[in-house]
């Protein structure tokens, strides 16, 4: 009896809410540039006189739900025009809003569009945005305006310094940033040893960096994910664009494969500096190289109202050489076939195949030995992601992960008569897989909640070697394992963020999140090279895990003009990894003897001012921060600081808008030196000086800092051609900023020790021409 009654009054609740949503209907579709057919992140869509509002997904979708009547909706989006409708919704309705494009075709001049600050409702905490505009007005180096350069000018993003595109956040190692480029994972983001990175800004659409509160559907690294998309390709008309500088070229082409329904582009990048060695007369240079080279690729196409096929992908490589005696070969590949679906008005799904493969080659031929290195990582990786719009109060995100890990540390093949054998270490198998969950809830007008978890499995699959190792990082015991699933580790990582509206303009926001990492980054204890290898956990090598909390004050200032930003955060870390002394990663079946483990800590304070309108646009940043490490073993088992620990980071940004013709920008950056770890003293054992260490990591390299300086001339427009001469000054006032410094015994007076500091790069100009037709 109680059993009936319990369902006669389910039944009632839901025949009363199925009464009460005929009364709602759903207003939902797709946001795009008139001129391009590129779909717009982000863009608002906004119900006039109301409280009610929504904004476009990653693929531009968007969903709202109101009661029956008539509503004024405005749709906006950075750089565009807005545009205002009136809709009588009465009943399911799906529309597609064309922006139009109100700046100049290559400087992006005059913005009409009201400035879109920082989201003060959003719970979303520690995220990061840069529009290309941003980037394109910010100086180069030889003029090769670079994607990972620019968000390092941000808060809590701190630079790994001259001649590399690594980066720290919030204290975190450069391997604990998920790099994704159209959701694929990107091993090495470097060219040139680092100087450069590897995404073409012709070729990107967005970028994103959340340093904290991250997604559910984000994971497999600690410290922050930077997910870059790639643009779509315009389906109204063709264009080709590039650019000619100092040491590269570029080339982008796009436009329809079917007008209005499907696009390609094709984007290629290449360093030419090679070229000049072979101008030399010193016949030792001719045969070096020295480039690199990318290309980006992307075709799209509208299978119906409900359905879209992209393909895209990424191919770049390095070449560098010294004659025949030394070769460095290294590169990325990624591909992504994704498929978006709606399902219905409230239900979006995309679901990726997802391709990437990084490897490295060393070619050694001098002194006898003669041999080629190889390593690689490579994944295969399914991605399943939905989008429920529940109702106006609840948005949930849900899916499921699954990547597989093939892992080559290194293969040596060496041909007969040389000095060295040929010699493979084993191959390693993992799987990871996550389901996530995610609601982004608006509780109240004053408070917005997003709450969810991501619970993530980590295989080890065989054959494998599994060892026991001794704290003197011996190994005592090994057992070989064939087939199947020798370990798993299981992790829950809990996302919580929470955001209090204190008027229009002003809010607060709290977050804590849990991230794991299966993959790491080992290199040897004195550089970093493409050559360094990426592992995955063991039985030895435990996950890494991090918790992370964070409060921020967030402020829209003068009608958008101007936005304020201030947040402070503290990480603790587990099962952080470092080398013992002397420690040898190369040619070691059992990398584990050569590492430590311990644990972490991080915290700082970090602000953003920026104007966002006007002739003079840019922002100020700055963090103060503290990163340390407490490593079984290490410097007497106390704490000590991490590498990365730079107390404090400050960049101006500053770009200015003359006139029509020219512009001009400047950044400024400086930040504390990096610990590093100096000798303490010396001793002669057999005439020889060595050096001797007490602690690591005690010492600081010189502070940095540093003016770049830019000029760009735009060209009158003609009807189908545009063009700009730009001119660069890289480190204007010549700082002499240290790379490295080494020490060695004098060879006039061996009682005396040299200091030798090497700095990269001067002053630096350089111009380049771009153009678009």
């Amino acid at each position: 009896m109680k059993l009936t009654k319990l369902l006669l009054c389910f039944l009632f609740v839901v025949a009363s809410m199925a009464a009460k949503a005929q009364d709602k209907f759903t207003l939902s579709g797709s946001v795009v540039s008139k001129k391009t057919g590129e779909t717009l992140i982000g863009a608002s869509i906004r119900i006039i006189n109301s409280s009610f509002g929504t904004t476009s997904n990653e693929y531009g979708f968007f969903s709202i739900t109101l009661s029956r009547g008539i509503y004024t909706v405005e749709i906006t989006s950075i750089g565009l025009t807005p545009t205002v409708q009136e809709i009588k919704l009465d009943k399911n309705i799906q529309l597609k809003f064309k922006l139009s494009d109100t700046s100049a075709e290559m400087t992006e001049v005059t913005v009409k569009s009201v400035p879109k600050g920082r989201s003060i409702t959003n719970p979303q905490m520690g995220v990061e945005k840069l529009s290309m505009k941003d980037i394109k007005g910010i100086p180069a180096l030889f003029g090769e305006r670079d994607v990972l350069k620019a968000i390092q000018l941000l808060p809590g993003i701190q630079t790994a310094g001259d001649g590399n595109s690594g980066f720290y956040v919030r204290g975190g190692a450069a391997d604990q940033n998920l790099i994704l480029l159209d959701e694929a994972p990107v091993y090495n983001a470097s060219h040139l040893l680092g100087f450069f990175s590897t995404f073409n800004p012709d070729a990107v659409k967005d970028i994103t960096v959340y340093k904290a509160g991250m997604p559910a559907q984000y994971g497999g690294r600690l410290s922050s994910v930077v997910d870059v998309t790639m643009n779509d390709g315009n389906n109204q008309d063709y264009d080709v664009s590039g650019g000619i500088g100092l040491i590269s070229a570029k080339l982008n082409v796009q436009g329809p494969i079917q007008k209005g329904k499907s696009s390609f582009l094709v984007t290629g990048r290449r360093t030419y500096a090679d070229q000049f060695l072979k101008l030399s007369h010193d016949s030792s240079l001719k045969n070096d190289k020295l480039y690199f080279y990318d290309l980006n690729a992307k075709v799209n196409y509208e299978l119906g109202a409900k359905d879209k096929l992209f393909l895209s992908g990424y191919f770049g490589r390095d070449d560098l050489g010294f004659g025949s005696t030394f070769g460095l070969n290294w590169g990325n590949a990624t591909a992504t076939l994704r498929w978006n679906h709606i399902f219905n008005d409230k239900l979006f799904s995309n679901t990726s195949l997802i391709y990437s493969n990084y490897d490295d080659k060393i070619t050694i031929n001098n002194g006898g030995i003669n041999a080629r290195i190889f390593s690689q990582i490579k994944d295969w990786n399914l991605k399943e992601d939905l989008q429920l719009f529940l109702n106006n109060k609840n948005n949930i995100h849900f899916g499921f992960n699954t990547i597989y890990h093939t892992m080559t540390p290194g293969d040596v093949s060496s041909p007969s008569g040389s000095s060295i054998n040929s010699s493979s270490l084993a191959k390693k198998y993992s799987w990871e897989n996550a389901v996530y969950a995610s609601n982004t809830w608006n509780a109240t007008k004053k408070i917005n909640i997003i709450y969810g978890a991501r619970l993530t499995s980590f295989s080890i699959v065989g054959p494998d070697d599994i060892y026991n190792i001794n704290s003197a990082g011996t190994v005592t015991d090994t057992t070989h394992y064939n087939s199947g699933i020798v370990k798993t580790y299981l992790n829950l990582e809990p996302r919580l963020a929470i955001s209090y509206i204190l008027n229009t303009a002003t809010s607060f926001k709290a977050s804590y999140v849990r991230n794991v990492q299966n993959l790491h980054l080992i290199s040897n204890s004195t550089s970093a090279l493409p050559t360094d290898k990426w592992v995955a956990s063991t039985n030895i090598i435990k996950p890494e895990i991090c918790d992370q909390v964070a409060v921020g004050y967030y402020k829209n200032l003068a009608n958008n003009k101007y936005e304020l930003t201030l947040e402070t955060y503290y990480k603790t870390m587990q099962n952080q990894i470092d080398y013992r002394d002397g420690a040898n990663v190369y040619n070691n079946n059992a990398i584990e003897s050569q590492l430590l483990f311990g644990k972490g800590r991080a915290y700082g304070f970090e602000m953003l001012f920026k104007k966002q309108t006007g002739k003079v646009t840019g922002w100020v940043s700055y963090t103060l921060s503290k990163t340390e490490l407490k490593i079984d073993g290490i410097n007497n088992n106390q704490w000590y600081n991490a590498t990365q620990d730079h107390t404090h980071n400050i960049a101006v940004t500053v770009s200015y808008q003359r006139n029509k013709k020219w512009s001009f920008a400047a950044n400024w950056v400086f930040y504390t030196g990096a610990a590093v770890t100096y000798p303490d003293g010396k001793y002669t054992v057999g005439g020889t000086q060595v050096f001797y260490y007490t602690g690591r990591n005690q010492y600081r390299f010189p502070n940095y800092h540093r003016l770049d300086l830019s000029a760009t001339r735009t060209f009158k427009p003609h009807k189908h051609f545009t063009s700009e001469l730009n001119f660069s000054l890289y480190n204007a006032y010549g700082r002499s900023n240290a790379y490295s410094i080494d020490f060695q015994q004098s060879q006039t007076n061996p009682d005396q020790t040299e200091v030798l500091q090497t700095s990269l790069f001067k002053i630096i100009p350089s111009i380049s021409y771009n153009f678009k037709f």
